[in-house]
């Protein structure tokens, strides 16, 4: 159930227009986090990795759980997806620092990405609830 709560909390970050349209006081809401944006995604990216390798270690759930085992690993995938859009200023000044290769490569991917932000934080929303529904369920 926390991974489908990280999950919607990450996605309405990355959805502003969204909240926006919705509330109109959101937008003092989303000035206040605006300065933590990078360490929110960089956190959410970290737990996201972190997700995958939890569902690639327990790939033996897959023959018992199969519906939950594909549902944590599509939204930790998510989630990795948007920390990274979210925390890119922080992983390319921390991490990607030093090797240029990588550093071209991951701002190659930020580019293809960026326009998908929004469609991706809804997909987010939707995974993440659905998460926490199957949580329960299976």
């Amino acid at each position: 159930m926390q991974w489908g709560i990280t999950l919607i909390l990450l996605s309405i970050v990355a959805v502003p227009s969204l909240l926006l349209s919705k509330k109109p006081n959101a937008k003092e809401l989303l000035e206040k986090i605006e300065p933590y944006q990078g360490w929110i995604g960089f956190i959410f990216f970290c737990w996201g990795v972190w997700g995958v390798i939890t569902s690639v270690l327990n790939l033996h759930m897959l023959t018992t759980r199969p519906i939950w085992w594909t549902t944590l690993l599509a939204g930790c995938i998510v989630e990795a997806i948007l920390g990274f859009m979210l925390g890119f200023g922080l992983i390319n000044k921390f991490i990607l620092s030093k090797n240029e290769a990588a550093k071209e490569k991951a701002n190659n991917l930020r580019a293809k990405l960026a326009p998908k932000q929004g469609k991706l934080g809804v997909v987010g929303l939707i995974v993440g609830c659905w998460m926490i529904v199957a949580s329960f369920i299976f």
